[in-house]
Protein backbone atom coordinates (compact mmCIF):
# COMPACT_ATOMS: atom_id res chain seq x y z
CA UNK A 1 0.00 0.00 0.00
CA UNK A 2 1.23 3.58 -0.87
CA UNK A 3 2.27 5.47 2.16
CA UNK A 4 1.80 9.74 2.29
CA UNK A 5 2.97 11.83 4.21
CA UNK A 6 0.40 14.29 4.95
CA UNK A 7 2.23 16.58 7.28
CA UNK A 8 3.73 19.72 5.16
CA UNK A 9 7.97 19.69 4.66
CA UNK A 10 9.79 22.52 4.13
CA UNK A 11 12.71 23.93 1.50
CA UNK A 12 14.46 27.30 2.20
CA UNK A 13 11.94 29.02 0.17
CA UNK A 14 9.13 28.23 2.26
CA UNK A 15 10.31 30.43 5.19
CA UNK A 16 11.45 33.79 6.83
CA UNK A 17 13.14 34.18 9.99
CA UNK A 18 11.45 36.38 12.57
CA UNK A 19 13.59 39.63 13.91
CA UNK A 20 13.76 40.16 17.90
CA UNK A 21 14.78 42.62 19.99
CA UNK A 22 18.62 42.76 20.00
CA UNK A 23 21.04 43.91 22.35
CA UNK A 24 23.80 43.23 19.99
CA UNK A 25 25.20 46.59 19.08
CA UNK A 26 27.22 45.72 15.84
CA UNK A 27 27.89 42.71 13.23
CA UNK A 28 31.59 43.13 14.14
CA UNK A 29 30.68 41.79 17.88
CA UNK A 30 29.15 38.14 16.37
CA UNK A 31 31.54 35.18 16.61
CA UNK A 32 31.29 32.90 13.49
CA UNK A 33 33.64 30.19 15.40
CA UNK A 34 32.18 27.13 15.95
CA UNK A 35 33.87 24.18 18.27
CA UNK A 36 32.48 20.40 17.98
CA UNK A 37 34.37 17.12 19.80
CA UNK A 38 33.77 14.32 17.21
CA UNK A 39 32.23 10.88 19.02
CA UNK A 40 33.62 8.36 17.31
CA UNK A 41 36.74 9.53 16.57
CA UNK A 42 37.96 11.28 19.57
CA UNK A 43 38.71 14.46 17.95
CA UNK A 44 37.61 18.40 18.12
CA UNK A 45 37.53 21.23 15.60
CA UNK A 46 37.32 24.93 15.89
CA UNK A 47 36.71 27.22 12.90
CA UNK A 48 33.92 29.02 10.91
CA UNK A 49 31.96 25.38 10.38
CA UNK A 50 32.04 26.22 6.14
CA UNK A 51 33.06 23.39 3.78
CA UNK A 52 33.60 24.19 0.02
CA UNK A 53 32.35 21.33 -2.11
CA UNK A 54 34.08 18.10 -3.52
CA UNK A 55 32.88 19.16 -7.30
CA UNK A 56 36.23 19.47 -9.36
CA UNK A 57 35.45 23.38 -10.34
CA UNK A 58 34.97 24.20 -6.66
CA UNK A 59 36.45 21.77 -4.18
CA UNK A 60 40.57 22.78 -6.04
CA UNK A 61 43.58 23.48 -4.18
CA UNK A 62 43.13 27.05 -3.93
CA UNK A 63 40.12 27.53 -3.09
CA UNK A 64 41.76 25.82 -0.13
CA UNK A 65 44.15 27.66 0.40
CA UNK A 66 41.49 31.12 0.29
CA UNK A 67 39.27 29.51 2.55
CA UNK A 68 41.53 28.32 5.14
CA UNK A 69 43.00 31.70 6.02
CA UNK A 70 39.15 32.53 6.81
CA UNK A 71 39.68 29.26 9.51
CA UNK A 72 36.70 27.40 6.75
CA UNK A 73 37.49 24.07 5.11
CA UNK A 74 37.55 22.42 1.38
CA UNK A 75 36.43 18.90 0.40
CA UNK A 76 39.32 18.77 -2.01
CA UNK A 77 37.49 16.86 -4.78
CA UNK A 78 38.76 13.36 -5.78
CA UNK A 79 39.94 13.40 -9.19
CA UNK A 80 43.36 15.13 -8.95
CA UNK A 81 46.13 12.73 -9.38
CA UNK A 82 48.47 10.85 -6.60
CA UNK A 83 51.11 12.88 -7.53
CA UNK A 84 49.19 16.51 -7.36
CA UNK A 85 47.64 15.76 -4.02
CA UNK A 86 51.21 14.72 -2.82
CA UNK A 87 52.69 17.66 -3.98
CA UNK A 88 49.59 20.17 -2.73
CA UNK A 89 50.68 18.62 1.22
CA UNK A 90 54.33 19.13 0.74
CA UNK A 91 53.76 22.86 -0.94
CA UNK A 92 51.55 23.58 2.39
CA UNK A 93 52.65 24.98 6.11
CA UNK A 94 51.50 21.87 8.68
CA UNK A 95 48.07 22.56 9.92
CA UNK A 96 46.94 23.70 6.76
CA UNK A 97 45.97 19.81 5.65
CA UNK A 98 43.69 19.84 8.73
CA UNK A 99 41.59 22.59 6.96
CA UNK A 100 40.99 20.32 4.14
CA UNK A 101 38.57 17.23 3.58
CA UNK A 102 40.17 14.27 1.32
CA UNK A 103 37.32 12.88 -0.79
CA UNK A 104 36.68 8.74 -1.60
CA UNK A 105 33.64 6.76 -3.37
CA UNK A 106 33.30 2.85 -2.30
CA UNK A 107 35.88 1.83 -5.02
CA UNK A 108 38.40 0.19 -3.95
CA UNK A 109 40.93 2.13 -6.05
CA UNK A 110 39.97 5.10 -4.34
CA UNK A 111 40.84 3.44 -1.12
CA UNK A 112 44.09 2.16 -2.62
CA UNK A 113 44.65 5.51 -3.85
CA UNK A 114 44.52 7.36 -0.69
CA UNK A 115 46.84 4.47 1.51
CA UNK A 116 49.23 5.45 -1.31
CA UNK A 117 48.95 9.45 -0.58
CA UNK A 118 49.52 9.01 2.96
CA UNK A 119 52.49 6.78 2.62
CA UNK A 120 54.17 8.70 0.81
CA UNK A 121 53.23 12.12 2.99
CA UNK A 122 54.05 10.30 6.05
CA UNK A 123 50.44 10.57 7.83
CA UNK A 124 49.09 7.87 9.63
CA UNK A 125 45.75 9.24 8.77
CA UNK A 126 43.32 11.70 6.73
CA UNK A 127 42.69 14.32 9.54
CA UNK A 128 38.92 14.67 7.52
CA UNK A 129 38.00 12.17 5.52
CA UNK A 130 34.57 12.33 3.53
CA UNK A 131 33.20 9.27 1.77
CA UNK A 132 30.74 10.70 -0.69
CA UNK A 133 28.10 8.63 -2.99
CA UNK A 134 24.53 10.64 -4.25
CA UNK A 135 22.73 7.37 -2.21
CA UNK A 136 24.01 6.63 0.66
CA UNK A 137 20.59 4.86 1.66
CA UNK A 138 21.79 1.50 1.19
CA UNK A 139 23.61 -1.45 3.71
CA UNK A 140 26.47 -1.58 1.62
CA UNK A 141 27.27 2.02 2.11
CA UNK A 142 27.24 1.57 5.82
CA UNK A 143 29.38 -0.90 5.89
CA UNK A 144 31.80 1.10 3.67
CA UNK A 145 32.36 3.57 5.88
CA UNK A 146 32.51 1.02 8.71
CA UNK A 147 35.23 -0.24 7.24
CA UNK A 148 37.11 3.12 6.44
CA UNK A 149 36.87 3.29 10.33
CA UNK A 150 38.09 0.28 11.20
CA UNK A 151 41.38 1.48 8.83
CA UNK A 152 41.35 4.96 10.76
CA UNK A 153 40.17 4.96 13.90
CA UNK A 154 41.31 8.72 14.96
CA UNK A 155 40.32 10.40 11.38
CA UNK A 156 37.08 12.30 11.75
CA UNK A 157 34.50 11.01 9.04
CA UNK A 158 31.79 12.42 6.91
CA UNK A 159 29.48 10.20 5.07
CA UNK A 160 26.63 10.53 2.84
CA UNK A 161 24.21 11.88 1.21
CA UNK A 162 21.59 11.08 2.91
CA UNK A 163 18.15 12.79 3.86
CA UNK A 164 16.33 10.73 6.44
CA UNK A 165 16.77 10.31 10.37
CA UNK A 166 17.59 6.76 9.95
CA UNK A 167 20.10 6.47 7.83
CA UNK A 168 21.65 9.17 10.55
CA UNK A 169 21.47 7.24 13.30
CA UNK A 170 22.50 3.75 11.59
CA UNK A 171 25.57 5.86 9.84
CA UNK A 172 26.83 6.95 13.22
CA UNK A 173 25.52 4.13 15.25
CA UNK A 174 26.75 0.93 12.83
CA UNK A 175 29.34 2.86 10.23
CA UNK A 176 31.46 4.77 12.57
CA UNK A 177 30.76 8.08 11.26
CA UNK A 178 30.99 11.55 12.79
CA UNK A 179 28.96 13.74 10.62
CA UNK A 180 26.52 12.62 7.91
CA UNK A 181 25.52 14.72 5.13
CA UNK A 182 22.66 15.32 4.29
CA UNK A 183 20.53 16.64 1.02
CA UNK A 184 19.22 14.71 -1.75
CA UNK A 185 18.40 15.93 -5.03
CA UNK A 186 18.73 19.59 -4.07
CA UNK A 187 21.64 20.95 -5.16
CA UNK A 188 21.80 23.63 -7.71
CA UNK A 189 23.34 21.51 -10.69
CA UNK A 190 21.45 18.09 -9.12
CA UNK A 191 18.51 16.78 -11.23
CA UNK A 192 17.78 13.82 -9.41
CA UNK A 193 14.32 15.16 -8.22
CA UNK A 194 14.11 15.25 -12.17
CA UNK A 195 14.91 12.00 -13.08
CA UNK A 196 13.76 9.69 -10.09
CA UNK A 197 11.25 11.72 -8.36
CA UNK A 198 12.85 11.29 -5.30
CA UNK A 199 14.14 13.64 -2.59
CA UNK A 200 13.21 15.36 0.22
CA UNK A 201 12.75 19.39 1.25
CA UNK A 202 16.23 20.44 2.37
CA UNK A 203 15.25 22.28 5.39
CA UNK A 204 13.19 19.84 6.95
CA UNK A 205 15.65 17.35 5.86
CA UNK A 206 18.23 19.17 8.17
CA UNK A 207 15.78 19.80 11.39
CA UNK A 208 14.74 16.00 10.97
CA UNK A 209 18.20 14.66 10.59
CA UNK A 210 20.17 17.20 12.55
CA UNK A 211 18.00 15.98 16.04
CA UNK A 212 18.84 12.40 15.20
CA UNK A 213 22.49 12.77 14.86
CA UNK A 214 22.52 15.23 18.21
CA UNK A 215 20.69 12.94 20.13
CA UNK A 216 23.37 10.60 19.46
CA UNK A 217 26.35 12.99 19.73
CA UNK A 218 27.06 13.06 16.25
CA UNK A 219 26.84 16.18 13.92
CA UNK A 220 24.91 16.81 9.80
CA UNK A 221 26.35 18.62 7.37
CA UNK A 222 23.53 20.69 5.33
CA UNK A 223 24.90 19.81 1.32
CA UNK A 224 22.79 21.60 -0.98
CA UNK A 225 20.21 23.69 -1.59
CA UNK A 226 21.66 27.23 -0.18
CA UNK A 227 21.68 29.65 -2.99
CA UNK A 228 22.43 32.91 -1.38
CA UNK A 229 23.83 33.62 2.05
CA UNK A 230 20.30 33.88 3.77
CA UNK A 231 19.86 29.91 2.93
CA UNK A 232 23.06 29.52 5.11
CA UNK A 233 21.52 31.24 7.87
CA UNK A 234 18.68 28.95 7.37
CA UNK A 235 20.18 26.28 7.41
CA UNK A 236 22.36 26.69 10.35
CA UNK A 237 19.34 27.67 12.50
CA UNK A 238 17.38 24.62 11.67
CA UNK A 239 20.35 22.52 12.73
CA UNK A 240 23.05 22.15 10.77
CA UNK A 241 26.76 21.86 12.26
CA UNK A 242 28.46 22.58 8.83
CA UNK A 243 26.77 24.22 5.80
CA UNK A 244 28.35 22.70 2.33
CA UNK A 245 29.03 25.38 -0.70
CA UNK A 246 29.17 24.84 -3.94
CA UNK A 247 27.33 27.16 -6.95
CA UNK A 248 27.82 30.05 -4.61
CA UNK A 249 31.29 29.73 -4.57
CA UNK A 250 31.60 28.68 -8.37
CA UNK A 251 32.38 31.46 -11.45
CA UNK A 252 35.11 32.93 -8.36
CA UNK A 253 38.73 32.90 -10.15
CA UNK A 254 40.62 30.38 -7.51
CA UNK A 255 38.37 27.99 -9.44
CA UNK A 256 39.34 25.42 -11.96
CA UNK A 257 37.59 24.51 -14.92
CA UNK A 258 36.61 25.77 -18.32
CA UNK A 259 36.87 29.37 -18.44
CA UNK A 260 35.07 31.61 -21.28
CA UNK A 261 36.98 35.08 -21.97
CA UNK A 262 36.28 37.80 -23.66
CA UNK A 263 38.70 39.67 -25.72
CA UNK A 264 39.21 43.27 -27.17
CA UNK A 265 40.26 41.90 -30.32
CA UNK A 266 37.20 40.03 -31.49
CA UNK A 267 38.64 37.48 -33.77
CA UNK A 268 40.20 35.96 -30.89
CA UNK A 269 36.87 35.66 -28.91
CA UNK A 270 36.34 31.69 -30.17
CA UNK A 271 39.26 30.70 -28.46
CA UNK A 272 38.24 28.86 -25.18
CA UNK A 273 39.50 26.43 -22.89
CA UNK A 274 36.68 24.03 -23.55
CA UNK A 275 37.19 24.79 -27.13
CA UNK A 276 33.35 25.11 -27.99
CA UNK A 277 33.51 25.74 -31.15
CA UNK A 278 35.27 22.40 -31.79
CA UNK A 279 38.47 23.41 -33.51
CA UNK A 280 41.92 22.49 -32.51
CA UNK A 281 43.11 24.77 -29.80
CA UNK A 282 46.98 24.85 -29.11
CA UNK A 283 48.74 25.58 -26.16
CA UNK A 284 50.03 28.70 -26.95
CA UNK A 285 46.81 30.27 -27.73
CA UNK A 286 45.14 29.12 -24.59
CA UNK A 287 48.13 31.06 -22.81
CA UNK A 288 47.92 34.24 -24.80
CA UNK A 289 44.02 33.35 -23.95
CA UNK A 290 44.92 33.39 -20.33
CA UNK A 291 47.36 36.76 -20.47
CA UNK A 292 45.40 39.02 -22.49
CA UNK A 293 41.31 38.29 -21.95
CA UNK A 294 38.95 38.48 -19.29
CA UNK A 295 37.14 35.99 -17.52
CA UNK A 296 33.29 36.00 -17.85
CA UNK A 297 32.01 32.69 -17.09
CA UNK A 298 32.77 29.46 -16.24
CA UNK A 299 31.21 25.67 -16.86
CA UNK A 300 29.90 24.16 -13.78
CA UNK A 301 28.14 21.28 -13.29
CA UNK A 302 26.93 18.23 -10.95
CA UNK A 303 29.52 15.46 -10.48
CA UNK A 304 26.65 12.69 -11.51
CA UNK A 305 26.10 15.13 -14.84
CA UNK A 306 26.26 13.60 -17.95
CA UNK A 307 29.34 16.28 -18.35
CA UNK A 308 30.97 14.75 -15.20
CA UNK A 309 30.22 11.24 -16.02
CA UNK A 310 31.71 11.71 -19.71
CA UNK A 311 35.13 12.99 -18.04
CA UNK A 312 35.20 10.46 -15.87
CA UNK A 313 34.78 7.28 -17.71
CA UNK A 314 32.18 6.50 -15.45
CA UNK A 315 28.78 6.22 -17.94
CA UNK A 316 27.28 3.27 -17.99
CA UNK A 317 24.19 1.82 -20.01
CA UNK A 318 22.37 1.57 -16.80
CA UNK A 319 23.06 4.70 -14.73
CA UNK A 320 21.32 7.53 -15.88
CA UNK A 321 22.67 11.22 -15.68
CA UNK A 322 21.21 12.93 -12.52
CA UNK A 323 23.13 16.63 -12.94
CA UNK A 324 22.96 19.59 -14.74
CA UNK A 325 25.56 21.90 -16.47
CA UNK A 326 25.71 25.78 -16.57
CA UNK A 327 27.67 28.95 -17.20
CA UNK A 328 28.48 30.53 -14.01
CA UNK A 329 29.10 34.38 -14.51
CA UNK A 330 32.63 35.79 -13.26
CA UNK A 331 32.54 36.70 -9.75
CA UNK A 332 36.04 38.02 -8.73
CA UNK A 333 38.62 36.62 -5.88
CA UNK A 334 36.72 34.70 -4.17
CA UNK A 335 37.05 36.42 -0.79
CA UNK A 336 34.55 38.49 -1.90
CA UNK A 337 32.06 35.80 -1.95
CA UNK A 338 33.14 35.08 1.63
CA UNK A 339 33.06 38.74 2.99
CA UNK A 340 29.65 38.75 1.48
CA UNK A 341 28.42 35.49 3.02
CA UNK A 342 30.46 36.11 6.38
CA UNK A 343 28.68 39.46 6.72
CA UNK A 344 25.48 37.82 5.99
CA UNK A 345 25.71 35.41 9.16
CA UNK A 346 26.52 38.10 11.54
CA UNK A 347 23.93 40.58 10.30
CA UNK A 348 21.59 37.77 11.01
CA UNK A 349 22.51 37.55 14.13
CA UNK A 350 22.16 40.69 15.06
CA UNK A 351 18.45 40.38 14.32
CA UNK A 352 17.49 37.54 16.09
CA UNK A 353 19.74 38.18 19.09
CA UNK A 354 22.26 35.85 19.14
CA UNK A 355 25.78 36.87 20.08
CA UNK A 356 27.35 33.94 18.50
CA UNK A 357 26.63 31.72 15.25
CA UNK A 358 26.82 28.78 17.63
CA UNK A 359 23.70 30.41 19.91
CA UNK A 360 21.64 31.17 16.59
CA UNK A 361 19.41 28.11 16.75
CA UNK A 362 18.31 28.82 19.88
CA UNK A 363 17.43 32.60 18.62
CA UNK A 364 15.99 31.23 15.46
CA UNK A 365 11.75 31.36 14.77
CA UNK A 366 10.78 30.12 11.24
CA UNK A 367 7.80 31.49 9.97
CA UNK A 368 5.93 29.72 7.03
CA UNK A 369 5.27 31.80 3.71
CA UNK A 370 4.27 31.70 0.62
CA UNK A 371 7.59 30.76 -1.47
CA UNK A 372 9.57 34.13 -1.79
CA UNK A 373 11.24 32.97 -4.84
Amino acid sequence: MTRIIEDNKLDFADVLIRPKRSSIDSRANVDLGKQYYFCNSGQAYLGIPLIAANMDTVGCFDIADQLAENNMMTAIHKYYSQKQYVDFYHSIVTPFYKKTWYTVGISDGDREKLIDILNTINIDYPPYLLIDVANGHNSQFVKTVKEYRKLFSHAVIAAGNVAVPEMVQELILDGGADIVKVGIGCGSHCSTRNVTGVGYPQLSAIMECADAAHGLGGHIIADGGCKEPGDIVKAFGAGADFVMLGTMLAGTDECEGEWKYEYETPELNHITNGNETGNPVSTNERLNKQSTGKKTSLKVYGMASQEALNKYNNDQDYRPAEGLCSEIPYKGPVKNVIKQILGGLRSACTYVGSSSLKDLPKCITFVKVNRTK
